[in-house]
């Protein structure tokens, strides 16, 4: 089978999530100007680059995190896991900008090192991160999306220490979720391998 997206797929619906999966969630907290907290969940994250430490997701529409970065200019990643899945999901809920996620979902908000944004208490791992840019994305004619690049350099890193194991963040144990296709399809990490880089 090949599609044109632009003249669409036939299919019950749409391909891309699925095919590109998984994707870890980019559960971002952050603060209003006027200090309100949010938390959500973004399905398009990634790291990209570690020196200096460099993180994004992108938000399709202007909701409340994109506009709390943009005032602010910080927001932090928390790692979302199965143990935290339903509440993350929670957190996912169209509610107005006065409401308090962290509330509606009994997760323990954790002030921030470097940044004034809180992080969830009980993730095993969060990022706190300044504002590099906003890019608003636009197709191959110029025309806009509706999607808006946000990335962050990364000023703090949390570790929950039962999580490192001799030195090491322990993945598996973290029990990170990723969104794997549709809108309820997710995953989490099964069996891993290793597979070192050829030396030349």
């Amino acid at each position: 089978m090949f599609y044109d997206p632009a003249a669409g797929h036939g299919l019950p619906h749409d391909p891309f999530k699925a095919i590109v999966a998984p994707r870890l969630i980019g559960w971002i907290s952050t603060r209003s100007a006027t200090g309100q907290p949010n938390l959500a969940p973004y399905s398009f994250f990634g790291a990209f680059g570690s020196a200096p430490p460099i993180i994004g997701f992108s938000s399709e529409g202007r909701k409340d995190s994109l506009r709390n970065i943009e005032a602010t200019r910080e927001f932090v990643w928390n790692l979302a896991t199965r143990p935290l899945a339903e509440k993350m999901n929670l957190t996912s809920a169209t509610v107005g900008p006065e409401v308090d996620e962290f509330e509606l979902t009994g997760l323990t908000p954790i002030a921030g090192r470097n940044v004034s944004a809180p992080r969830v208490g009980e993730s095993p791992a969060a990022l706190e991160c300044r504002l590099l840019q906003v890019t608003h994305l636009h197709d191959l004619n110029g025309k806009p999306t509706d999607n808006w690049l946000v990335l962050g350099q990364v000023v703090g890193v949390h570790i929950q220490q039962a999580y490192l194991k001799e030195g090491l963040f322990d993945t598996r144990a973290a029990q990170p979720i990723m969104r794997a296709g549709y809108r309820a399809d997710y995953a989490q990490i099964g069996e891993m391998f290793e597979m070192y880089r050829p030396m030349v």
